[in-house]
């Protein structure tokens, strides 16, 4: 049985590939910001429109050393409708997680109870763009200037995407990407974070080697988080080809569009709300039975016939294991009633459309 997953990773030719890390086998250097490394910084920053950006070895990496280089205290306003590290970086760090219910309509933090939960041991606000769905980001930059907060926006679905005409990495004190094998655009494993101010940047960059200053002085505890060559020559080669990435992308979610439009219960994703949308899921809310089915059976189903949906976000982090008694979830009832409706189904630039449809008549049909 052919299988589908939720997504799959774009990788250029081989021969592409081959020819950009070539000179690896010539130099032998493979890693400590090398010449692969550079090149990939400073064509980010072009395509990303930021002057101050720093390469990691992951996504994570980066949001915790970022966290870190702020010196935050006390308490971080986030959201429990996300992946694991953006919390975990928060506790990583010795802070303390507020979560912030998020609005139904976007599924991004709701920017208008921030207010609420902030405290005197607040600290900062780390909101997380969801599905490549923006924040409210003139909201959240208000309420932070008003109160003397950091923002840390975690940007990893919003790769390439605008706001206001400019690089959504340009908003918040720091706004961190994911260049994980499954998203947008990927480094095979790797991330960025982008600065608004240059000598946190260089404190940053001192943390993700370890906190060596030089030959003779280390005046930080850091971690390794450099990213290698081999990884930079992937990205540099990935972001020739990130538009026509894009746009195979936007066919595929047009092509769902078209198939799952009307269909009652359903709730589709509005990529007309984006400036500049990056397609990075494919998002149905299944908000009352279609067909007979709920999400899980509709997930379940989809499973059957060998294709591989996720619920993403469920379970919702601020319900963890890792986490038990630490968090009353009825404090988020809307993200918990999200993520127990939320399915993300296949979306990749290589998906066929004909698997499209098949994916929507196991859906519409109930089978």
């Amino acid at each position: 049985m052919k299988q589908i997953l939720v997504t799959r990773s774009s990788m250029p030719s081989l021969e592409e590939y081959v020819e950009e890390i070539r000179d690896i086998w010539d130099t032998h250097w493979m890693t400590n910001m090398g010449v692969h490394h550079e090149k990939l910084k400073e064509q980010l920053k072009g395509y990303l429109d930021v002057e101050e950006l720093t390469l990691f070895v992951n996504g994570h990496s980066a949001l915790e050393l970022s966290i870190q280089a702020l010196k935050l205290s006390g308490e971080v306003i986030t959201t429990p409708f996300t992946f694991a590290s953006t919390t975990h970086a928060i506790v990583r760090n010795g802070l303390e997680p507020v979560f912030c219910d998020i609005n139904e309509t976007d599924y991004t933090m709701d920017a208008s109870k921030i207010e609420g939960l902030i405290t005197e041991k607040t600290s900062a606000i780390l909101p997380v763009h969801v599905y490549g769905n923006l924040c409210d980001i003139g909201m959240i930059e208000q309420i932070a200037r008003k109160h003397g907060l950091k923002v840390i926006y975690d940007a990893a679905h919003a790769f390439g995407e605008t706001f206001g005409g400019k690089g959504i990495a340009s908003y918040g004190d720091v706004s961190v990407f994911s260049f994980h094998a499954t998203k947008v655009f990927n480094t095979i494993e790797g991330g960025a974070a982008a600065y608004r101010d240059r000598t946190l940047g260089d404190v940053v960059r001192g943390l993700l080697n370890f906190g060596i200053k030089n030959e003779e002085v280390v005046d930080e505890i850091g971690c390794n988080a450099k990213m290698n060559e081999f990884a930079a020559a992937m990205g540099i080669c990935n972001l020739k080809h990130i538009e026509g990435e894009i746009a195979r992308r936007k066919e595929v979610a047009e092509a769902y569009l078209a198939r799952l439009a009307g269909t009652k219960g359903l709730r589709l994703p509005d990529f007309e709300k984006s400036e500049k949308p990056n397609y990075a899921y494919f998002p149905i809310l299944v908000e009352e039975k279609v067909f007979g089915q709920s999400r899980d059976e509709i997930y379940a189903s989809l499973k059957k016939h060998g294709i591989h949906p996720r619920k993403y976000f469920y379970p919702l982090v601020n319900m963890f294991d890792c986490y038990e008694g630490r968090f009353d979830v009825r404090q988020t009832p809307i993200a918990r009633k999200i993520a127990e409706r939320i399915l993300c189904l296949p979306i990749y630039a290589g998906l066929e459309i004909n698997d499209v449809a098949r994916i929507c008549g196991i859906i519409t049909e109930g089978r």
